[in-house]
């Protein structure tokens, strides 16, 4: 008796029946997805564009603004204080973002080397970062006391009269790079990250070459770290700009002495919440924006003849 019975295929979904399903699909993903899609559309698309219509308006907390066209952007172009903010900034940013990216490679390669008890140093390296910027800016405040602070006390020690820090013009700015360094410990775990990455077979033939420590330093280890180094200057450089907490809780927002801390987001928040120039303060906000933009355009386009990537 013949029992091989035929196998009958299952017959499959009309293409109606497919486009209905593909669409439940993407209306369950859009039902998720929704609460992000509305807070990015409430909290960041909604405000963004506003901030730009406000940028050509004198909109103020108070009152809802007319249109004046450019006449902030204008302003601005006049406006002494917004150019010595312009300065204080570059100066911070020029300085503090190489000086950190030197100290921060050198102090990885240091927490890099195989000792024991490195985790530990590692740890303290760190912690600074750890410390809120408010209690930080205290914190040096009494450090860099020209009278009691214990920076000048052990400069005395060797016969070296401290200075005046954060009361003199010449060394304000130069005493925030000092104590932006104090917390590079964020950097310094990328660029240790980074290390880790390269590997060993390299250094192995360079000994066998008789190179020397500089030697597999500037033509392995600095090459082969330049996309660590490329990442940290983008971000050095955007936090450079956006400097704020240190300076404003050091001067209690003054920018003293004579405007020599104001940076240029501590004048734009003075316009915004102390003034309540929402509108100049908008203008500012753009400039600022296309101030960093192009600072990160030129750093990316610089980066094929410096950045090497493995492989």
């Amino acid at each position: 008796m013949n029992t091989n019975i035929p196998k009958t295929k299952p017959s499959e979904p009309s293409p109606a029946t497919k486009k209905s399903k593909r669409s439940n699909e993407n209306l369950t993903g859009w039902l998720f997805a929704s609460p992000w899609v509305i807070g990015l559309l409430l909290f960041f698309a909604y405000p963004l564009l506003s901030s730009v219509y406000y940028s050509f308006t004198d909109y103020s907390i108070f009152q809802a603004g007319e249109f004046i066209g450019l006449a902030n952007y204008r302003e601005l172009m006049t406006d002494e204080l917004f150019w010595i903010s312009i300065w204080n900034t570059v100066y911070f940013a020029v300085f503090f973002v190489p000086l950190s990216i030197i100290f921060g490679v050198a102090l990885a390669m240091i927490l890099n080397m195989k000792i024991k008890g490195m985790a530990v140093y590692r740890t303290i390296f760190f912690l600074p970062t750890l410390v809120p910027h408010v209690a930080l800016a205290i914190l040096w405040i009494w450090l860099l006391n020209p009278e009691f602070g214990l920076i000048n006390n052990a400069l005395n020690l060797i016969g070296i009269q401290g200075p005046p820090w954060l009361g003199s013009l010449f060394w304000a700015k130069p005493s925030l790079i000092l104590m932006s360094l104090w917390g590079i410990g964020q950097a310094v775990i990328i660029y240790l990250a980074g290390l880790s990455d390269i590997s060993e077979e390299y250094y192995e033939a360079a000994d066998v070459d008789g190179a020397s420590f500089l030697q597999k330093t500037f033509k392995i280890t600095i090459p082969l770290l330049t996309p660590v180094i490329f990442f940290n200057l983008v971000m050095g450089f955007i936090g450079a700009f956006q400097q704020f907490t240190l300076p404003y809780t050091m001067t209690n927002g003054s920018g003293s002495p004579a405007d020599a801390l104001t940076f240029y987001v501590m004048y734009l928040y003075d316009n915004a919440f102390n003034y309540f120039r929402m509108g100049y303060a908008s203008a500012m906000a753009w400039i600022l924006f296309f101030i960093i933009m192009s600072l990160t355009a030129f750093v990316f386009w610089s980066s094929k003849r410096w950045v090497h990537y493995q492989g």
